[in-house]
Formats: C-alpha cells, sequence, structure tokens
C-alpha cells in the first residue's frame, strides 16, 4: 500500500506530518508513503528508509487561499501532487492536513466523484461519552444540501460504520431541531421520507443535545449545520480540559487530588481528543481522501494513518460503489 501525505499542509507542517509518518513506519510494516512537499524542510527530519520517497515542490495552497482558484492555479503545490500521485495510480490514497476546500477541489478535479454520488461529504469521527464514537456527514464540505445528498451521506456512512468501525446495523438519524417525524425545514422534512425507504437502520430525527451521549453511530446533516456541529464540539471539549485543568491546578489541596486521579483524568483527555478520531475522509471520491485536522499532532497524522490503511484495505469505497449501483434512487423519491 503506498499512501501519499502533503507535508506542508496543516499548522505545525512539516514537523507533525513527519513525525506521525515517522511513527507509522513502525507500526504499518506493509505501508509505503510519499511525501510531497519542500525537500530541503522534509530530509533534516527524516530518517533514511526504502519505504519513503518525496515528490519535492516549493508551491503550498494556504489556509486562505480560494479553493478553486487555489487548486487551478497553483498546479504544483504539494496537496495537488499528493491527490495527481492518487489519480496516477502511484498512491492508493493521500491525507492532508491543510486548507479543507482546496483539498475537497483536488479530490474533485484529480481523482473524481464516484458515479451516483453528487457531492461528496467531509466525515469526521467525533467522541462520545462512551468512547465509541459517532460518524458526521457533512461536516463542511458543502453548505447546501438537497435531500438526495442527504440520502448519499448517510448510505455511505452507515457502509463505512459497518465496515470499518465494524458496528452490525449502525443507527443512522437525521440531525433536526425535533425528534418528531414533521419537524424542521423543507430539506429535512423531505430527507426524513428518503431516509425511510432506505436499506439501512435509520432510526429518525435526533437533536444535537443528544449526540454526545452516543444517540447514534452516523449522524446526517447538510455541510453548515454539520461544520457548526463540528466546531461546538471542539470548542466545548477544549474549553471543558482546560477549565478543568485549571481547577485542578488552583491551589495545593487541588494538585494533590489531581495526581490522585491523573489516571482517570488522562482517560477522559483520550475520549474527548480529536487526535484520538483520525482525520476526516471525503466519502464520494474514487479513492480515499482524508482531511486531517489543521492542528494535527504527530499523533493525530498517525491515527489519520491508520484510518486511511483500513478505508483502502476493506475496500469501503468498491462496496460504496457496488451498493449504490445497485439502488434505485427514484423509487426513493
Amino acid at each position: 500500500m503506498k499512501i501519499a501525505i502533503d507535508v506542508m499542509g496543516g499548522d505545525n507542517a512539516p514537523e507533525a506530518p513527519i513525525a506521525g509518518v515517522m511513527a507509522a513506519l513502525e507500526v504499518f510494516p506493509h505501508i509505503e508513503f510519499i511525501l510531497v512537499g519542500n525537500e530541503k524542510k522534509i530530509t533534516p527530519n527524516l530518517p533514511k528508509s526504502e519505504r519513503i520517497s518525496i515528490i519535492h515542490t516549493e508551491e503550498i495552497i494556504e489556509p486562505d487561499d480560494e479553493p478553486v482558484k487555489a487548486v487551478r492555479r497553483k498546479k504544483n503545490a504539494s496537496m495537488v501532487l499528493a491527490a495527481t500521485a492518487v489519480k496516477e495510480g502511484k498512491a492508493d490514497a493521500c491525507i492532508s492536513a491543510g486548507n479543507t476546500g482546496a483539498l475537497m477541489a483536488a479530490g474533485l478535479f484529480k481523482v473524481g466523484r464516484l458515479s451516483g454520488i453528487d457531492r461528496p461529504a467531509l466525515a469526521p469521527t467525533l467522541p462520545t461519552m462512551d468512547g465509541k464514537g459517532f460518524l458526521l456527514l457533512d461536516a463542511g464540505a458543502n453548505m447546501d444540501a438537497k435531500p438526495m445528498h442527504l440520502l448519499h451521506y448517510a448510505i455511505m456512512g452507515s457502509i463505512y460504520a459497518e465496515r470499518v468501525r465494524k458496528i452490525p446495523s449502525p443507527r443512522v438519524g437525521l440531525l433536526n431541531v425535533g425528534t418528531e417525524e414533521g419537524k424542521g425545514n423543507e430539506l429535512t422534512k423531505q430527507a426524513f421520507h428518503l431516509l425511510k425507504k432506505a436499506p439501512m437502520n435509520f432510526i429518525g430525527n435526533i437533536e444535537s443535545r443528544d449526540l454526545l451521549e452516543g444517540i447514534a453511530d452516523v449522524v446526517v446533516a447538510d455541510g453548515f449545520s454539520g461544520n457548526l456541529v463540528l466546531k461546538t464540539a471542539e470548542g466545548t471539549a477544549s474549553s471543558l480540559l482546560s477549565l478543568l485543568k485549571s481547577e485542578l491546578t488552583s491551589s495545593f489541596w487541588a494538585k494533590v487530588a489531581a495526581a490522585m486521579l491523573k489516571p482517570r483524568l488522562a482517560g477522559i483527555k483520550k475520549k474527548a481528543d480529536y487526535s484520538e478520531y483520525g482525520g476526516a475522509a471525503l466519502f464520494g471520491l474514487q479513492a480515499p481522501i482524508i482531511k486531517a485536522h489543521g492542528s494535527s499532532n504527530a499523533n493525530a497524522i498517525l491515527n489519520a494513518i491508520r484510518q486511511t490503511n483500513e478505508i483502502v484495505e476493506k475496500d469501503v469505497l468498491r462496496q460504496i460503489k457496488e451498493i449504490i449501483k445497485d439502488l434505485n434512487f427514484a423509487e426513493m423519491e
């Protein structure tokens, strides 16, 4: 297996992607890595390995670049070349912690959509209180959506949850402002009826307040609402951990208590840490494209590689393609 890594993408590039790859060399002896970026910045931090090759480029896509224009104009940007490696069959998948919109554009222009899927979805796994997490589609790839798009998201998410996360009959919920049928706007009302007819374990409407309790294994939303959920969950987890740390270091006795609770606190941190859940797959493309968190550290990159390995090994995209091909979407409308 070969995975292309955009080494120049993200807040902690190139150190974090390189450190993540170095850790992955030990964990995944069957994977070869193609590092895409400035060779002068890569090689000082990299040990020699027959399983690592470099595609040199000094061009990068900045976080504030307009995605589509950047991909079209910066043809030699590290992110674009990583996606190109997948298109040309040099890599089975690619990972980037860079500009999300640009990665989506690079995936669409270079790799292409799966037949039958109108719009790809960004699908991160978010933490829950029980530590199992839930898959969210769409977390911001498309700000607007049609009911059929939400149906596509639900089917892809259900297949991934069952085949990769090994959840039998995963529970699929539609994010809404209430649980009753008929709640919400026109998009969610129409999507509800489509999801009811689809071949999946649809549990109906769910509210955002229940997400962290693990009410569903797959949560479906338009990209605008999904991104709000993603950012709120990340911000809440970060704020609570900061508050907890502040309280437990506020006095001598608090520090004593913190020392006694250290193993428990480490467990809480792990459950809430985004880096433990890998990246966000762009479902609906012809090959695996994984978006790592912009502030990814080495552990987050390692887990993004772990996630990519599972998607490729279990041939998830082929399974999605086959199931989509056999579905009659017209009958569901």
